[in-house]
C-alpha cells in the first residue's frame, strides 16, 4: 500500500481540530437544568447522563 506524503504540520493541525471538536461546553443554565432534572427523579441518574451525553461523575460534580 502506498502512503501519501503529508506535511507534518497539517497532520498535527488536523488532530488538534478533531480533539477540539469533541469537547462540549455547558452554560450555567444548561448545568442547572440537567441537575434539576436529576433531582426530579423521573429517570435514573445513569439514564439521564446517557441522554445528555455526560459522565455520571460530571453530573455529581455539578450537583455539588
Amino acid at each position: 500500500m502506498r502512503q501519501k506524503s503529508v506535511p507534518e504540520g497539517s497532520a498535527d493541525k488536523h488532530v488538534k481540530d478533531i480533539r477540539r471538536k469533541t469537547r462540549r461546553r455547558f452554560s450555567a443554565e444548561e448545568k442547572i437544568h440537567i441537575v434539576l432534572e436529576g433531582l426530579r427523579e423521573e429517570y435514573s441518574i445513569a439514564e439521564q447522563c446517557r441522554r445528555e451525553g455526560i459522565a455520571q461523575g460530571l453530573y455529581y460534580t455539578w450537583k455539588l
